[in-house]
């Protein structure tokens, strides 16, 4: 069986040992997954003209993307897939500090490739959609923009809500001492979170509640044709999405803990998440 050898030795040498790598490889992956599934249905809703969807199928596409994500990469880093999950779940001592920089690299990382794979998938696309292809309206393929109406400050709450709602669900959902949910049924419920967060406050700024889906994007798209005019536009909006989730996030784990996660019994606690994961 010299093929099986080969595949076997081949497999031998590139598997990765190191923890803290494993897990920066889940990350990447399960974000990339998450832009590129969720971004695209995006860029088919736009240079469609609507023809092949609309605001439902993007958020039914987050979701699932979201979903995906956490499915694909939860097993190793926990999947968070999201920046601000990341800082709350190690303010939260659910996740060990040293690892936030790594998750954060993969997170912007594998945001940041897919993106320059949807470019490259919806080139030709783009090119066919109008004669000056790199506007606004189709820089918002790849980040959120506001409404033309929207203050930043209204926009900040907006993305602190949302990523609010997000955490103090995803809290629920992983604590084994409330409703027990199976490990099995996570992605499917953090995908619904965010679809449902997506259907209940999209209409503002797009529902980033993430910074690594929203700003490397936005540094792909300066890069590859639109310029700065993705930092400018909306008054300086790009600040927003990366800020809001933060803080959302933050609220979101304390609102959990003060209102539920702190008051079990003793006899109720059970120690989890020992490793900085999800699904432990």
């Amino acid at each position: 069986m010299p093929y099986a050898n080969f595949v076997n030795n081949l497999v031998s040498k590139l598997r990765v040992e190191n923890v803290i790598f494993r897990e920066f490889f889940a990350e990447f992956i399960g974000t990339f997954l998450l832009v590129l599934i969720g971004n695209g249905s995006v860029a088919q809703v736009v240079l469609s003209g609507m023809k092949h969807g609309d605001f439902f199928t993007v958020n039914m596409a987050y979701a699932l993307a979201v979903a995906f994500g956490v499915m694909v990469s939860g097993g190793i880093s926990g999947g968070h897939i999201n920046p601000a999950v990341t800082l709350a779940m190690a303010l939260a001592g659910k996740c060990s500090w040293v690892k936030v920089p790594v998750f954060w690299a993969a997170q912007y990382i594998g945001a940041f490739v897919a993106s320059a794979v949807l470019y490259g998938v919806y080139k030709d696309a783009l090119t066919a959609f109008a004669p000056e292809p790199y506007t606004i309206q189709t820089a918002g393929i790849w980040a959120t923009y506001p409404q033309e109406f929207l203050s930043l400050g209204n926009a900040l709450f907006d993305q602190i809500i949302g990523t609010f709602l997000l955490l103090i669900i995803v809290m629920a959902i992983t604590d084994p001492r409330n409703m027990e949910v199976s490990k099995g049924l996570y992605p499917l419920y953090v995908g619904l979170t965010v679809g449902a967060v997506g259907m209940a406050f999209g209409f503002n700024c797009g529902y980033a509640i993430n910074p690594a889906r929203d700003l490397a994007p936005r540094v792909f798209t300066a890069i590859a044709g639109w310029g700065g005019q993705v930092f400018s536009a909306g008054n300086g909006f790009f600040w927003v999405p990366i800020v809001g989730p933060h803080i959302g996030a933050i609220l979101g784990v304390l609102a959990y803990g003060l209102t539920i996660g702190y008051h079990f019994g003793d006899d109720e606690y059970v120690v989890t998440q020992t490793k900085g994961k999800f699904f432990d």
